[in-house]
């Protein structure tokens, strides 16, 4: 182990305009200013921490103050100007931390040394590090040096929070934003490290460690140099996410995988494992977003170079992206966001993050291209349990769903008393025909209240459309012999009711033991003319008004 070890950040840093990684428009644009002699004031270096903003003052601090520099505008590192900055022994650069000095009698300090000129070569420069820092009063001591210093001075202000900066101030400079550094550039940068330090590393292990960083150079180094005292002289993908505690993208492979298979016990206890090992839910739950997020750019091939992962891990995304159905990928985004966003304010997180992974393992059967907005059922008490038995027999099994859904169903029920016994059955379009052909015999005469006793019961059945459960249960039929007659005040509710009123029907047929009941709607617009309008009936007139609307709702699967 060496004496005097320099941690990577350091040892690495940046000389020259060409080694700055990440910033190549910034730093021709100050190549191209000391060339042409077009040297500002004052200069403003804001970005996020990490991406060279301090490095970048430095390096253009000894190139306007280097007596041959070179074509490129760069410093030439022979001279006696450079050799003594390279040294630390330069007067000629004076740096100043303004989180610690930040008053007005330090600024007055630094405008009385503006004063001085260099003693070699022509111009002293000031960096002010995190500027945001200094106090109102400090700033406005600042001011007038700043719009007018000296002929030699040339001031290099640098922050991360640009926004703290006053207004008088940014006027005064010329403003430079640094750009976060991407993935990509910290990687190639972290090899040429390696290499230089005798270090074999996994491209995957690099790229975990550049995401860990989120853009800035110098945590990437750091990172990089905690990974290099676990690992040693051979850096691994296992190890890095032993060393920096981050969860493996094959879970959420495997999580995805299970969704689509609807293997809840799996998933479930896939989950608990990354709990075991002392991940957090909160976390968990975000890196499952990005994961279904990545699946999602990698539907289209113009969208997947947005992924910031290596190539191989690439290649896994598109081989999965092409097992899921595209509604799946968006309705489980937005079941993830939901729980995300739910997840601070639940009395029980576990139990919240386990109901996402549930209705994950639904959506398989749930997401296919027909209008999922169709009504498929209405649950009414008409037969007895022979014929439940019967026309449950006839039900189509395709789509079936799971055991777990059935539990998640199942709510307790109500106990209906009307004047005639009725029963519970299932009633879809593709069993009216049979459901007609049990019930021969002889119909029965119903009354008034028979007939409005078996509509509340229909209405209340119809809970899952809750449009249609309040329209029923405002507009209730009259008895005209068999017709029952439905009076409505718009044409939106007489087309709300035709998506189901053959399945409101066949259920009164069935409750009131009559086939030769009819049901019938007219429009008096008379009879309500202040009657509101719900929030469904504002989307069905909206949904008429407006085809993409409509075409984005049945897209998209949105509801109320």
């Amino acid at each position: 182990m060496e004496e005097n070890y320099i941690v990577s950040a350091r040892k690495y840093r940046p000389a020259t305009f060409r080694s700055v990684v990440g910033q190549a428009a910034l730093t021709e644009t100050l190549k191209s200013s000391i060339i042409n002699k077009h040297l500002a004031h004052a200069y403003l270096f804001c970005g996020p921490r990490g991406v060279g903003k301090t490095t970048c003052a430095r390096i253009f601090a000894k190139a306007i103050n280097c007596y041959n520099l070179t074509a490129e505008g760069e410093a030439c590192e022979e001279c006696e100007s450079c050799k003594a900055l390279n040294q630390q022994r330069s007067f000629n650069i004076h740096e100043l931390d303004a989180a610690s000095n930040n008053g007005v009698d330090d600024i007055r300090k630094l405008v009385e040394q503006v004063r001085i000129p260099p003693q070699i070569g022509q111009y002293s420069v000031y960096i002010v590090d995190e500027v945001h820092m200094l106090s109102v009063a400090a700033f406005n001591a600042f001011l007038k040096t700043l719009e007018e210093p000296p002929a030699h001075a040339i001031f290099i202000l640098a922050t991360t929070e640009k926004h703290k900066i006053l207004p008088t101030i940014l006027s005064r400079c010329q403003i430079y934003d640094f750009n976060r550094i991407t993935t990509a550039d910290m990687v190639n940068y972290m090899q040429y490290v390696a290499q230089c330090e005798g270090i074999t590393a996994e491209q995957t292990a690099l790229n975990v460690i550049a995401k860990k960083a989120d853009g800035a150079m110098r945590d990437a180094l750091s990172i990089f140099d905690q990974v290099v005292s676990f690992c040693g002289k051979n850096i691994t993908y296992k190890m890095v996410l032993d060393d920096l505690n981050i969860l493996d993208y094959d879970y959420y492979f495997r999580l995805i995988d299970y969704a689509l298979n609807k293997d809840v016990v799996n998933i479930m206890l896939t989950f608990d494992q990354i709990l075991r090992k002392g991940f957090d839910a909160q976390y968990f739950i975000t890196g499952l977003a990005n994961h279904i997020r990545d699946l999602m750019m990698c539907l289209d091939n113009n969208t997947v170079t947005l992924l910031d992962v290596s190539s191989d891990v690439v290649q896994q995304y598109v081989n999965q992206a092409q097992k899921c159905n595209p509604m799946f990928i968006f309705k489980a985004l937005e079941i993830v966001n939901t729980c995300s966003l739910n997840y601070r304010v639940s009395q029980n997180k576990r139990i919240s993050v386990e109901l996402m992974l549930l209705q994950l393992t639904q959506l398989s059967t749930n997401t296919t291209t027909t209008p999922t907005n169709t009504i498929t059922k209405v649950n009414t008490n008409i037969t007895t349990p022979q014929q439940t038995t019967t026309t449950q027999t006839q039900q189509p099994q395709k789509n079936e769903p799971t055991p777990v859904a059935n539990a998640l169903k199942r709510t307790p029920g109500k106990i209906h008393t009307t004047p005639q016994p009725i029963t519970t059955t299932k009633i879809t379009p593709n069993t009216q025909q049979e459901t007609i052909q049990q019930h021969v015999g002889p119909d029965l005469d119903f009354t008034q209240e028979n007939l409005i006793n078996a509509w509340n019961t229909v209405a209340n059945n119809m809970k899952e459309r809750m449009y249609i459960h309040n329209l029923m249960k405002n507009h209730p039929p009259r008895k005209d012999n068999n017709t029952c007659i439905v009076t409505l005040v718009s044409t939106q509710q007489e087309n709300a009711l035709k998506d189901v009123i053959a399945n409101i029907e066949q259920s009164l047929k069935i409750a009131l033991k009559n086939n030769s009941i009819t049901l019938k709607t007219i429009i008096d617009a008379t009879t309500n003319k202040d009657e509101a309008f719900t929030q469904e009936q504002k989307l069905k007139i909206m949904k008429e008004q407006n085809s993409a609307l409509n075409d984005l709702c049945q897209i998209m699967n949105l509801e109320l």
